[in-house]
């Protein structure tokens, strides 16, 4: 008797082991459905997804050899005196020639300035969330310990450790040299954080990833997510009307969903969604990114925040793909009018004063077919990556075969 309850506990306890692990990944600016059936897809050695597969799999390897990295090693200290805290460099903010000292710095939009590199923390963050989020694809994909390894490691060394961890604000992000020592628009550097906290989420069920430094991340973001919302610098790019804005959005509603706060992610859209109707114009363009020197590019970087909201906002019960507010401004007539020029049939007619990467309008084609029937957008996007097509990561994203 005792051996037969033994055995059936073992049945069951293997049978909730495989239920687990076919449980669809807590992520919230990509589908979880889709990752499974392509998880499932790849197991099958489907030819569609093998070379993007092969490829993830390629760059995770490199990735295994960055870091790990920490705000401890930048050699500038911030003005705290704590090399804890944050600190960036406005890019666009050169010398003034005509000042001995070069102070206050003069603004040249669009143009980066080489010191900004001098400044190491700009340089991880983006980095190390990319890493990572390629990391725990890998791992999520392949099952491979070894990636899990390393982006829990990352992870614990900028995040977690008490050496070397960096403090959850951003008082001294992209400053400008004679102006000030930081300010709201240096959220923009944390935008990545959309796509870490959805690689936290692939590390589920890793052996390397505890339940304390779970617990640990949320605590981060939950101190994180105070000083956004009540910090001088947060609030000031909580009140911007242009891309940082919604920017600032679509970290606040990623961090929510992280957090459980249904609310506050209910908030997040209704604010995006008033953001919209500000920042858009009567002919679906968005006149503050209009004047910028890399006008297509700022267009694109707008619509690109919007969708990520739109996105996230499938966790809640706003449905941001089809609103449409008070004043018509809508995402649709967004993309209907950048459509054209992503697709090169016109000829963009706004300031460019460097070259558009037109892979930056991957995502936005995308689910301009998804969502809103765009017959063309995956051919364009075949197009414009060539032979590169069946190599790239949204392949492994979504559901659509380039």
């Amino acid at each position: 008797m005792k051996g037969s309850i033994l055995f059936i506990a073992f049945i069951w306890f293997a049978g909730l082991s495989v239920s687990l692990a076919q449980q669809a990944p807590t992520v919230f600016s990509i589908d979880a459905g889709i990752l499974q059936r392509n998880k499932t897809r790849i197991k099958k050695n489907d030819e569609g997804l093998l070379p993007a597969y092969k490829k993830l799999l390629k760059d995770a390897d490199k990735a295994l050899a960055f870091g790990p990295v920490s705000v401890m090693e930048k050699k500038n200290v911030p003005p705290s005196g704590d090399k804890h805290d944050y600190m960036s460099l406005a890019p666009y903010f050169w010398p003034d020639p005509s000042k001995a000292d070069g102070l206050p710095y003069i603004r040249k939009d669009g143009q980066t300035n080489p010191e900004v590199k001098e400044y190491k923390d700009k340089e991880y963050l983006p980095k190390l969330c990319e890493i990572v989020h390629t990391l725990s694809l890998a791992y999520y994909f392949s099952g491979d310990a070894k990636y899990a390894g390393h982006a829990s490691n990352l992870l614990r060394v900028w995040f977690i450790d008490t050496a070397t961890k960096m403090n959850p604000n951003l008082n001294f992000a992209q400053a400008m040299k004679g102006h000030n020592t930081g300010r709201g628009a240096g959220m923009i550097d944390t935008r990545h954080f959309v796509k870490l906290i959805d690689a936290i989420g692939l590390l589920a069920g890793a052996k390397s990833w505890k339940d304390s430094d779970q617990a640990s991340m949320k605590n981060w973001f939950r101190q994180y997510l105070n000083w956004m919302q009540t910090s001088r610098n947060g609030v000031e790019e909580m009140n911007a009307q242009n891309n940082h804005g919604s920017w600032y959005d679509a970290q606040r509603l990623s961090i929510a969903l992280f957090l459980d706060s249904a609310a506050l992610a209910t908030k997040t859209v209704e604010h995006a969604a008033a953001r919209l109707d500000k920042q858009m114009d009567g002919s679906g363009r968005f006149p503050r990114e209009m004047e910028r020197t890399i006008s297509l590019h700022y267009s694109t970087f707008v619509m690109d925040a919007l969708f990520v909201i739109a996105k996230m906002s499938e966790k809640t019960p706003a449905d941001f793909w089809n609103l449409v507010t008070p004043s018509g401004k809508s995402l649709k007539k967004g993309f209907d009018e950048l459509r054209p020029y992503l697709a090169k049939e016109k000829q963009w007619d706004g300031p460019q004063i460097k070259p558009y990467e037109y892979d930056e309008s991957y995502p936005i084609l995308y689910y301009g077919n998804k969502k809103y029937g765009c017959k063309n957008c995956i051919t364009t996007i075949k197009e414009i990556a060539a032979k590169d097509a069946a190599t790239l990561r949204l392949k492994l994203l979504t559901d659509s075969d380039f």
